[in-house]
């Protein structure tokens, strides 16, 4: 009821601004009226000499009333009382109606279609259009420019078309919707920081939950920016290791919650890496962002208790897989204990000798076949041997006498082959050593002036040149060459080498060369 109120106090507004320009309008028409009226009125005297207009046709005062009406624009709001949209008609026929008036409406089909509304019965509308009269039939109809559902109702409209548009792209599918991990240690908490629900939140994750940790993203959650803010909210809490994200706000009328019915929002939702978890609101009010959510609560503590489990459920849960586990065990060690008395009671743990004693017999019995047989097959192989010694005995001169046969015979054959092949050879050799004797000293002579310098060069070189001018070679015992006289301490022997023998000398003292040159 309060919100037909108000919207009936915007009507009223929107009433008397328009009754200002009808006003100014109707004197405007009140001329032309006198004007138009004229046409019909011819003076006539009565008995008191008045002048009496003549009265006007039908079809004249319509035309009148017809020009004065549809000159005035007027916007108005009203509930849609009854609608009329049948097949085959050009226009669509309906009421609308306040507390104390209706008023018949028609609008042209392509101007219907083009404002993208469906009327309804009880929807609050907002008409835009002119008062026009039907003459054949003496009606007033207002005809409808444009029309567009009136304060909530037009924002419910642009909710239900972005959500009609999530559900053709998938985003409300509930086969993509992920579920909400157990025991979570880190929840992303996105609200207000003033407002009750971060309270309400807290206070139920301490109570259920006490070993989660909590990040916050306070944000504000009315207002133009509110949308925008909700998104980079939802951005840091995931990008700073939330396991889950929540995202609430406590309740408030639907233009308050109209930042969560945002498109952007919602896509920031769908594009979390982690399950988003909405509680807006109250258990009626749903958004777009409880529609694409993973899970929606109804309330903020509603959300803070999906992703935290109950302290005595996890207690109880604790218990029933401990008493799980110990039965388990329990069972799993009856279960191994009667298998292994059964196994106890088996012959070859009582007896040691019933696994192995038909192999020890086995074993003893082909020892004794083994020390029966042995003799008399070695002797069997020395007569074997003893067979084939004689046999190669007879057979080795006869085929040695075979291969020395066919060995001479080989011989002739190679001899008379290598006579020839000889013969051929060497005349070939000699023919080759002619050419080569002649070609030879050509090779021979550019090289020997060359030869001859190298040859002086050498023996001017020669270390037995320098000894023959009078110079001497001293050798260490290894017989490497003295170069200093760190090589040969006092009392060493060296070998001193001249033109015409070698010298056996001892180093009796060592000077270096300056004191030498001094000296």
């Amino acid at each position: 009821m309060e919100r037909w109120e108000e919207s009936l106090k915007r009507a009223r507004s929107a009433a008397r601004a328009a009754e200002g320009k009808t006003d100014a309008t109707s004197r405007k028409y009140a001329s032309e009226q006198a004007k138009f009226g004229s046409t019909y009125a011819v003076e006539s005297t009565g008995g008191e000499g008045k002048a009496e207009p003549e009265p006007l046709t039908v079809s004249g005062a319509m035309a009148l009333a017809k020009g004065a009406l549809e000159n005035v624009t007027v916007k108005l709001v009203g509930e849609v009382s009854e609608v009329s949209n049948k097949a085959g008609y050009k226009a669509v026929y309906f009421t609308v109606k306040d507390q104390k008036a209706s008023l018949p409406c028609m609008m042209w089909l392509n101007r219907y279609r083009a404002c993208g509304v469906e009327l309804d019965v009880g929807a609050l509308v907002e008409l835009t259009g002119r008062f026009t009269l039907y003459a054949p039939k003496g009606r007033m109809n207002f005809d409808v420019f444009s029309v567009s559902l009136a304060g909530e109702g037009n924002l419910r409209m642009q909710v239900a078309n972005l959500a009609r548009k999530l559900y053709v792209e998938g985003l409300t599918d509930e086969a993509r919707k992920r579920p909400v991990p157990a025991n979570i240690q880190v929840v992303g908490l996105v609200t207000s920081p003033r407002g009750d629900a971060v309270h309400d939140v807290l206070r139920t994750l301490r109570r259920r939950w006490p070993l989660a940790r909590v990040l916050v993203a306070g944000v504000p959650v009315e207002g133009a920016r509110a949308p925008q803010e909700l998104v980079r909210g939802i951005d840091c809490v995931s990008r700073a290791g939330a396991e889950a994200v929540l995202l609430v706000r406590g309740g408030g009328s639907y233009e308050d919650l109209m930042p969560f019915n945002d498109e952007g929002l919602a896509r920031a939702i769908a594009a979390c890496p982690v399950p988003v978890v909405t509680g807006i609101g109250h258990e009626p009010d749903t958004t777009i962002a409880d529609l694409v959510a993973d899970v929606r609560a109804s309330t903020p503590t509603g959300a803070a208790e999906a992703v935290s489990p109950s302290s005595a459920e996890l207690s109880g849960n604790l218990v029933a897989r401990a008493r799980a586990i110990h039965d388990g065990l329990i069972r799993r060690l009856d279960r191994s204990r009667v298998a292994v008395d059964r196994v106890a009671t088996r012959p070859v743990f009582k007896d040691s000798s019933y696994l192995l004693g038909t192999d020890m017999q086995t074993i003893d019995f082909l020892s004794e076949r083994l020390v029966r047989t042995e003799p008399a097959r070695i002797a069997r192989e020395r007569d074997s041997v003893d067979a084939l010694g004689a046999r190669l005995a007879r057979a080795l001169p006869a085929n040695t006498e075979r291969n020395r046969v066919e060995l001479a015979s080989l011989t002739v054959r190679m001899r008379a082959a290598g006579a020839g092949i000889a013969q051929r050879d060497e005349a070939r050799l000699e023919a080759l050593s002619g050419r080569l004797a002649s070609q030879g000293k050509s090779l021979v002579a550019p090289f020997a002036h060359e030869v001859g310098l190298a040859a002086s060069r050498l023996n001017d070189l020669s270390p037995l040149a320098v000894i023959a001018r009078g110079y001497a070679i001293a050798r260490t015992d290894d017989g490497a060459v003295v170069k200093s006289i760190g090589q040969v301490p006092v009392g060493s022997k060296v070998a001193v080498q001249v033109s015409d023998g070698a010298l056996s000398c001892t180093v009796d003292a060592a000077a270096p060369a300056t004191d030498v040159a001094s000296k």
